[in-house]
């Protein structure tokens, strides 16, 4: 299969060229997340216990009920991490497509901030399938457990554990999105600070909303919540300075 061809900043094209770079790029997509999924379906076992072990040692064994429910959820698990799998690839052909609009200096800045997203990630989705995931789930399954006999279903507990870290790993892309709308000019770094408590609202209003309805996982994903949304109001304090030429060197230019 030949790959679609990264038009040059500037470059002019054909509508017919553009859908024709459009579907190429779509089917590398289509054929990463396939590959991302085979490679995911063979390791699935494996997938499965590493989202095991949030769980106490005692409910480790998931149960099931219905003929089809363990293939379904093993295929569900595979879906989804063949998808994170192949993420990068289906970004890098996003952005492949986008870029030739953008001029360089844009797409630079595009670019380290895509970077900075990705590692802010990973860092969500590593505190919460290593902190927020096993907190959680411990609360919720020694809750009243003299009350009931508790067994956790594989896939209640499977979609719980990845809304959890889904969720977490969008908390933490909060100063992306506060750095962006600095950037744009639709915030500024003065009405973050003298507005911090409407902010501090707004970030327990956002972190009541997101997956998990237990006291536990809504604290551990406000606490980050707080301190990056802080966080990222100093470091825009620095980049707006950056941004935002001083008024006398825009008179003298």
């Amino acid at each position: 299969m030949k790959l679609p061809r990264r038009l040059r900043p500037g470059e002019e094209a054909t509508l017919y060229e553009h859908l024709g770079e459009l579907r190429g790029r779509l089917i590398v997509c289509l054929v990463s997340i396939a590959v991302g999924f085979i490679v995911a379906f063979i390791f699935h076992d494996h997938l499965v216990r590493s989202l095991e072990h949030a769980l106490p040692e005692s409910r480790r064994q998931l149960v099931t009920f219905g003929v089809t429910e363990p293939f379904m959820t093993s295929l569900w698990v595979s879906l989804w991490a063949g998808f994170a799998l192949a993420l990068p690839i289906v970004l890098w052909q996003l952005w492949s497509f986008l870029a030739p609009a953008l001029e360089l200096h844009t797409q630079r800045t595009v670019a380290i901030f895509v970077f900075c997203a990705t590692v802010l990630l990973a860092c969500g989705l590593a505190f919460g399938y290593y902190l927020a995931l096993p907190a959680s789930v411990h609360f919720l399954t020694n809750y009243d457990s003299n009350l009931y006999d508790i067994n956790v279903r594989a896939r209640d507990y499977i979609s719980f554990a990845i809304l959890v870290m889904a969720a977490v790993g969008v908390v933490f892309e909060l100063p992306i999105v506060v750095l962006a709308l600095v950037r744009l000019g639709i915030l500024t770094t003065k009405k973050l600070r003298t507005n911090r408590r409407i902010g501090y609202v707004i970030v327990a209003a956002v972190a009541v909303a997101l997956p998990g309805i237990d006291p536990v996982t809504t604290t551990l994903e406000a606490i980050p919540l707080i301190v990056l949304y802080e966080a990222t109001i100093w470091v825009a304090v620095v980049f707006e300075r950056r941004w935002r030429p001083a008024p006398g060197a825009a008179e003298l230019t």
